[in-house]
């Protein structure tokens, strides 16, 4: 005799705004399948009813399962439209985000924000020099930072550098996908931008040495990076 354990999907995530564009007020939710005894959310779908119609339509999400699913409502386009933000944690060791932003214009989807295609699109090279710097290369501006780590713990240090501080050996970092997207109306014209903060990591992951900051706006029918700073933290 076996038992099958079903759980049936439930709203994860809510919020309520005109994402159609017919002037109505639209429910948008997020659904997903809970994970007994665990905040573990599997299968997160996209749903929308119209709010003229009553009428529901769902988008599959191309990673579908983290945890503390959320929604934003928000014109990040400029059309007087709310379009819809969702974010996923990952839960891994890198937290990193799942990041969509979808258009639902005359009940028709687009998604024009792809975490994935932001990863891809964003690239860096992370290198130590000698003196107690790390040189960060964001290759799709061709911009350079400088990220002095003198201040960092002396036995950190000695196991990188000699006496005189130079490196003892060649090291490279890296930089983390995105983790964590957020909604900001800069210019306080109700038409918000993204932000996108990724985590600078030195010779392994929790060796963190700042973050790359992305400020993204929507131009030419895409997101175009706007403006770009390296943050770090104080000693």
């Amino acid at each position: 005799m076996y038992n099958y354990y079903r759980v049936d999907p439930s709203v994860v995530s809510f919020a309520r705004g005109d994402v159609t564009g017919d002037k109505v007020p639209d429910n948008v939710y997020l659904t997903g399948t809970k994970t007994p005894d665990s905040p573990f959310i599997q299968n997160i779908t996209l749903v929308v009813q119209d709010g003229r119609t009553g009428a529901y339509k769902s988008v599959d999400l191309s990673e579908n399962a983290g945890y503390n699913p959320t929604l934003f409502l928000g014109d990040f386009t400029g059309n007087g439209v709310d379009d819809i933000l969702i974010r996923i944690d990952s839960g891994g060791s890198g937290a990193f985000t799942y990041d969509y932003v979808y258009s639902f214009l005359n009940n028709n989807p687009q998604l024009i924000f792809n975490f994935k295609a932001y990863n891809e699109q964003f690239q860096y090279d992370v290198k130590f020099q000698n003196n107690y710097k790390v040189k960060v290369v964001s290759k799709i501006n061709n911009l350079t930072y400088l990220i002095d780590i003198s201040l960092r713990d002396p036995k950190y240090l000695s196991e990188i550098y000699d006496a005189n501080g130079k490196l003892k050996n060649p090291i490279e970092g890296f930089v983390n996908p995105v983790s964590g997207l957020y909604p900001v109306d800069f210019d306080s014209n109700g038409v918000y931008e993204l932000t996108a903060y990724q985590k600078i990591a030195g010779r392994y992951n929790a060796d963190a040495l700042g973050y790359v900051v992305n400020t993204l706006a929507w131009k030419e029918n895409r997101f175009n990076l706007q403006n770009q700073n390296v943050a770090i933290s104080g000693y």
